[in-house]
């Protein structure tokens, strides 16, 4: 049991106010209320008060959240060079790079020193346990170093504080590496470097969208859903075809591929051989169906047809079999254009030539008959084309939810448009700012509101300051109304205060040119009518 405060000090101690702002000060009461909830959850019996009981543990939980952040803050005060490596982070599932994973991996490692069930095999459990027991009689150790600087020299770290804190930072990454490595398939660095070829695929694949018309800047600035899906069907195509030698390459075997498309290894193939067969126009014309999720008529595109819709993603892949299915219909002409981007052949001074070696020659005439004869017509080759695409592409999100949704998130970062620096806003403008902001409505938990002062100096700041997203793991239902996020029911950031909403409750666009935004980004309700001037509005 650790001494009271009330104890009387020794000779070379000092008293620790509450008010010191230094991070030992903040140790020492943080320490301290976790010392005191332990010892009210073992005076206390569960049986005769499990209400108690149980809010004990939350508050146990809380401050040794609170102590663990506050042990992170005086390392990286202390030993910001000596710091253990935690590049292994970059190995884990996105859904687990969560704020308080560090007390997570500690009530882990005290469950298995306790020998509480855990979710591991026993062979991991007996590997993971001496780990577990360094690590926690180093957290020991650092606690009461941390506690005896704090009353002797709370400014100042000596070197025996940096060895435990070095110490302490070291066990803590291995074990962190260990437990996660038992519980989940942490990705190779071989698997990694695969992504990130993934990665600059589809940053190639937006770019020539873009030059192709397919996708527009405001849509990728604005994170319009849909691109979810678009850009990893454009990137199925650029990857057999523009781009044969990249990471979609089937001249590899499938255990040199990323294991996110790998199992589709044969069915690229497939798609691949067919899309060879495509003229300029057919190929435009599938693009441009992938683009829009709705199939359109190679004969008629005035009037697409209803069919076509992708594949659902929780069906399994039954139409991949198509290209399988021959036809006894007579094979039109054999195609033998070049497929090169809409435009190239029309236009040979495109500024978005193709890479050389590619040799994106269409399949010799009797191949490419053979392949045609398969089908009854464009149109139904078309629409294989589109199923089988959308199917991989669809499953991706399945399959591979948290590595996709890892490299989505970095490609847009990527081909977003880069902040600029805002105008000074002129006179009429600053009044109009002011007027809005003095009748705004003054909502409690909105970030923006958070002072008097805050909404009405909006404008005039001039920040380029963003307002911090709330995590999506933080936030289960819509800021506004309340109403639960589900597969259907998405979550929606607001660019101006950074808040999750749902669709209903974010209907608007506005530049934000304080915050290097020259372009309409979504924002929610609250902050188009009490935070924005009428000028950089739009819907």
């Amino acid at each position: 049991m650790r001494p009271s405060l009330f104890i009387l000090l020794c000779p070379g101690e000092t008293e620790v106010q509450r008010s010191d702002p230094r991070l030992l000060s903040q140790f020492f009461f943080a320490d301290e209320r976790v010392t005191r909830v332990v010892a009210e959850i073992n005076g206390l019996d569960a049986e005769l008060d499990p209400q108690q009981y149980l809010v004990l543990l939350n508050q146990l939980h809380l401050s040794q959240a609170h102590l663990l952040s506050v042990l992170e803050r005086i390392m990286e005060e202390c030993i910001p060079t000596q710091r253990h490596s935690r590049d292994y982070l970059v190995k884990f599932p996105e859904e687990l790079l969560v704020d308080n994973l560090g007390n997570h991996m500690l009530f882990a490692a005290e469950c298995l020193l306790a020998g509480t069930f855990l979710e591991v095999e026993e062979a991991d459990g007996a590997h993971l346990r001496p780990q577990a027991r360094n690590l926690l009689c180093s957290l020991e150790l650092v606690r009461t170093v941390l506690r005896e600087q704090s009353l002797s020299q709370p400014g100042s770290y000596p070197e025996p504080v940096r060895a435990v804190l070095m110490q302490f930072d070291r066990l803590f990454a291995e074990f962190e590496l260990s437990y996660v490595s038992s519980l989940v398939v942490v990705k190779s660095p071989e698997e990694i470097y695969r992504q990130q070829e993934i990665i600059v695929l589809f940053c190639e694949t937006v770019e020539r969208a873009l030059h192709l018309g397919y996708l527009t800047q405001e849509m990728i600035d604005g994170y319009e859903p849909l691109l979810m899906f678009t850009i990893p069907r454009l990137a199925i195509i650029s990857g057999l075809l523009i781009y044969p030698d990249g990471p979609l390459s089937l001249e590899r075997s499938p255990e040199q591929m990323s294991r996110v498309f790998s199992p589709f290894y044969n069915l690229l193939k497939k798609i691949r051989d067919l899309l060879r067969v495509l003229s300029v126009e057919e190929l435009c014309l599938l693009e441009r169906s992938l683009c829009t999720a709705e199939q359109e008529d190679a004969c008629s595109p005035a009037t697409p047809p209803a069919w076509g819709a992708a594949v659902p993603r929780a069906d399994p892949p039954a139409p991949w079999g198509l290209l399988d299915v021959p036809s006894a219909t007579p094979s039109p002409p054999t195609c033998t254009t070049w497929l090169e981007p809409p435009g190239a052949v029309d236009n040979p001074g495109t500024d978005c030539p193709q890479p050389p070696g590619t040799g994106l020659s269409a399949t010799p005439g009797a191949h490419c008959s053979e392949l045609r004869s398969r089908y009854s017509s464009t149109k139904d080759m078309l629409h294989t084309l589109f199923v089988c695409i959308s199917g991989v592409a669809d499953q991706l999100q399945t399959n591979f939810a948290s590595d996709l949704r890892s490299i989505l998130k970095t490609v847009f970062k990527i081909v977003a448009s880069q902040a600029e620096p805002s105008e000074e806003p002129s006179a009429s403008q600053k009044e109009d700012s002011d007027l809005c902001a003095a009748d705004a409505p003054h909502v409690a938990d909105c970030p923006l509101c958070s002072s008097p002062t805050e909404a009405a100096g909006l404008q005039r700041a001039g920040t380029h300051h963003r307002p911090e997203w709330v995590p999506d793991s933080m936030c289960s239902q819509c800021s506004a109304c309340r109403s639960p996020f589900t597969l259907l029911r998405r979550r929606h950031h607001c660019r101006s205060c950074g808040r999750i909403f749902c669709a209903r409750c974010s209907p608007h666009t506005a530049a934000l040119p304080h915050y290097g935004q020259p372009k309409p980004v979504r924002v929610c309700m609250h902050c188009y009518t009490a935070h924005l001037a009428p000028a950089p509005r739009s819907r």
